[in-house]
């Protein structure tokens, strides 16, 4: 019993951690002054902190050409967005999947792209996986893990930053599913 309520005050922790944030988000985002983000530098020290955090057999590669990936924002915003879509890709690879994290340079635009290979999601809940409290989860996983508002604070985030976020599925030549992809596009 006390087991069942430790993991229940824990899960409920987070839920009002995530609520929190998300409701003070758009005031500080308002606020709050930018600075130069360097995303390629970003996403390198995030990856060196989730490998021995996620599973040995998932290993998460930056597939970036050298660049100038410098944006204007809020550096510790900017790695929540990350972070979440890290924590989506390795919540649903699987144990032998690989992430792949990439970063290109289009005009005046930074993409940065996170894809796995689990099992993608429902084209119909493709826009809807940003919603507040919206959960697609992988089979097995135990309820509460996620507060379903990840993906929204991160869209919040990125709106904000004047950028734009979505997924989108992946498939092989014959068009079958073979993981998900978001993709985070901000302006230079």
């Amino acid at each position: 019993l006390m087991a069942i309520i430790a993991d229940d005050v824990q899960r409920l922790d987070r839920l009002i951690g995530d609520i929190a944030d998300a409701s003070r988000l758009d005031a500080e985002l308002a606020r709050a002054e930018t600075a130069p983000v360097d995303l390629e530098a970003l996403a390198r020290t995030l990856v060196e902190i989730e490998r021995p955090h996620g599973t040995p057999e998932i290993d998460l590669n930056i597939a970036a050409a050298r660049g100038d990936y410098v944006v204007p924002g809020l550096e510790g915003r900017l790695g929540q967005v990350l972070r979440n879509l890290l924590d989506n890709a390795l919540s649903f690879s699987p144990a032998d999947g690989v992430i792949g994290l990439g970063l290109q340079r289009r005009d005046e635009q930074v993409r940065l792209l996170v894809e796995d290979q689990g099992p993608g999601l429902p084209d119909e809940k493709l826009e809807a996986v940003f919603e507040r409290f919206y959960s697609e989860r992988p089979q097995g996983e135990a309820f509460g893990r996620h507060s379903g508002l990840g993906l929204s604070i991160s869209r919040q985030i990125v709106e904000a930053h004047g950028g734009t976020i979505w997924a989108e599925n992946r498939r092989d030549a014959m068009g079958t599913v073979i993981g998900a992809r978001f993709v985070v596009e901000l302006p230079r």
